[in-house]
Parts: C-alpha cells; structure tokens; sequence
C-alpha cells in the first residue's frame, strides 16, 4: 500500500508495528548471549527495513511473498539461536496476514506459531500450557485483527462506492431536469409567439390589406399603407423564424414525419425507453394523406403526444407491438398511437406524480391548440389514443 494513501489511524498502526518488531529484535540482540545471535538480530532487522522501503514489496504480491519468505528465514536462524525470538513471532503474523491471500496467510501464521513453540520446547523451556496458549492466542489476535480490519474495509468501500453513485446519479438527474427545463421554456416561449405576437402581426397585416383594398389605388395613404403591410408582413416571418428556432431538437433537422418515424427506430426514442424497461414492443409508423407543413406549436404538441403515449405503452402496457398514425385530412391532422398490450381503465387515471406526461398533461396540451384528446382501452385489450387538431385557415 502507497504510504500516501494511509489514513492517519493507519499510520499510526504501521508505526506502531515498526516500533515493535524494532523493541523486540533489540530485545533478542541483547539477550541473545552470543555474538552470533546478536548478528542474526540485525541481519533481520536489515531485511525488515529493506522490505518496508522498497516499493516492489507493496506494489506486487509475488515480490511481498518473497521478502516474507526471506523474513522468516532470518527469524528461524535467529530463533535456533535464542528463545527470545519467539516474540517477533506476534508482528510476523500481521505481516504475513497483511501481505498474503487469505488462503495462504492463515496456514503460514500456523506454522510460525508452530515453529515458535517448538523452539520454545527445543530451548529446554519446561512444558507448560503456557508454552502453547501464548503462541497460539498470538496468531488468534493476529487473525481476528487483521480480518475484521479487511472487512471493515471493504464495507468502508463498498459504501464509498455507493457513494460516488449517488453523487454522480444526483448530478445526471440535475443535468437532465435543467435540459428539461430549458425544452419546456423552449416551448413555452414558441407557444408564446406565436399565440401573440405572430398572430397579432398576422391580423395587421390582413387588416392593412383590406384598407388597401377600400382605398383608390391612387390615394396618397395607400402607399403608407402597403409599406406597412410589408413591414408587418416582415416581422411576422421574423416571428416565425423564432418560434421554429425555439422548437425542439427533434424537430430541427426535419418535419414532424420524420421526427416521428425516428421515434420508432430501435434505440431512438421508443428504442431508448424500450432499453430502460425491457425488450419493448416492435413500433411501426405510418403516413395516411397528404402532408402539409404544420405551425411549429402543432408539431411540438403532436410530438409530445407521441413520446409520452409511446413511453406509456413500454412501461406499462407489456405490449408486442404498437403503431403511431399520422393523418392528414381537408381541416384537421390526427395522430394515433395504438398497442395491443395489457389495457387500463381509463376513468381510473390519476394525474402523474412525477410530474410526467400523463394523460391529463396531453389533454391539456392538445385542448390548448383547440384539439380533442380520446383514449380507448379495456383491462387485456390494448390502447389506443387519438388527438385531432384542427388546421388554421391557409395550411
């Protein structure tokens, strides 16, 4: 473990653990009564000093198994030598612990608590319980420590884990919810010129050519009045410009039809919620007489209507298939999405929580542009929803 990603609690015990194998490795040197066992000390406390400053032994596994191999080696020689290196034997077992597999610490930690005891016996150490409980209990801290640490730690993590979801899911839902308010403020202000300002600028200029009409062509007023007109008549295609700037993405870069038939594709539109609730019905879509182009406020309505009736029918109509009609007749345009899956009761509809678009939110919108709304559906016989709007004068 990279010493600059250790918490303060984990310092603390790492320093710790170096004070003590470097107490009891001087223990040992001094009382080891021989010149041999006091250069076993050291050679071990090289090794222990070397394993802890090399970066291979924290960063790789085989290089950390081998400095403990050449660890224990050192202790061995050192505890042939002394008794008094059994009690390096404590510190060996969180290092072993620490830098093996669980598979492989725990018999290693039983043989360095093995081979402490036998040295103890091989010593000429009476034999007492003492003997055995102390090595053992040793190893049995050791095991306790070291793996309620590791799982502390990985339900330290796992929680952080889930942390970072949270934080980045809570900011993809901001994200989401400011791009829908800027569509929604997008049509709002579209609906708003063009119920305003473009009809109002629509009405002068019809005005103004039926006074052009009732003047003598050679009145000196009717030239002011034509200039007028064309003034009025200016404006309100800049008007227009703005409402078809302020309409949706989807609309941009095509007509309504176009914009319909890629709500259909696989992984557009009915595609992408399809892959948020499951499989999702096949969706056909189709054309019925001759399109005319449509105001952007009639566009934006009928393709809300659409996303939010096809969106309805994935997640909750488990149905296989569902067709999305677009209708051009001599004074209304008509859209129809129908699907034959699990059906509802229509009167039992209540408004949408989440503040989705509901049925009642597509009433609304189509009632808006003096519209109709209807939905047809039966428990286990499909849906199928409908608005007719009706076509101002001159499509």
């Amino acid at each position: 473990m990279d010493p600059r990603s250790l918490t303060p609690a984990l310092r603390a015990l790492r320093l710790c653990l170096h004070l003590l194998m470097a107490g009891l490795l001087v223990l040992a040197a001094v009382r080891a009564h021989s010149a041999a066992g006091t250069v076993a000390a050291v050679v071990m406390g090289v090794v222990y000093a070397a394993g802890s400053y090399l970066p291979s032994v924290r960063g790789s596994q085989r290089a950390a198994a081998v400095w403990l191999g050449v660890l224990g080696l050192s202790w061995l020689v050192l505890l042939w030598l002394t008794p008094e290196a059994l009690w390096l034997a404590f510190p060996l077992y969180f290092l072993q612990l620490h830098l093996l597999p669980t598979r492989w610490s725990l018999p290693v930690v039983a043989l360095t608590a093995g081979a402490a005891i036998l040295s103890y016996v091989g010593h000429g150490a009476p034999l007492n319980p003492g003997v055995f409980i102390g090595p053992l209990l040793g190893a049995a801290v050791a095991v306790a420590t070291v793996l309620g640490y590791q799982a502390l730690y990985r339900e330290s993590e796992r929680r952080r884990q889930l942390i970072e979801e949270l934080i980045t899911t809570r900011a993809e839902l901001a994200s989401a919810e400011r791009h829908a308010g800027t569509l929604a403020e997008r049509e709002r202000l579209a609906r708003e010129i063009h119920d305003t300002l473009a009809q109002g600028l629509s009405s002068i200029q019809l005005l103004l050519r039926a006074a052009e009409r009732a003047l003598p062509a050679d009145s000196p007023a009717a030239g002011h009045i034509d200039r007028a007109r064309q003034a009025a008549q200016d404006n309100l295609a800049e008007a227009r410009r703005f409402v078809r700037a302020l309409s949706p993405p989807d609309l941009e870069h095509g007509s309504l039809a176009a914009a319909l038939e890629r709500l259909c594709e696989p992984g557009s539109g009915g595609g992408a919620a399809a892959g948020a609730y499951g499989a999702g019905p096949r969706v056909r879509f189709s054309v019925s007489g001759t399109p005319a182009e449509l105001p952007t406020p009639y566009e934006v309505a009928l393709l809300r209507i659409a996303q939010s009736a096809l969106a309805n029918t994935v997640r909750h109509a488990t149905a296989s298939r569902a067709e999305i009609t677009l209708s051009f007749m001599d004074a209304s345009v008509t859209l129809d999405v129908v699907d034959d899956g699990a059906g509802f009761d229509p009167g039992a509809v209540r408004p949408s929580s989440d503040g989705g678009f509901g049925l009642p939110a597509m009433r609304v919108r189509a009632e808006s542009l003096g519209g109709t709304f209807t939905v047809e559906s039966a428990p286990g016989q499909g849906t199928a929803v409908a608005v007719s709007l009706p076509l101002p004068a001159g499509v």
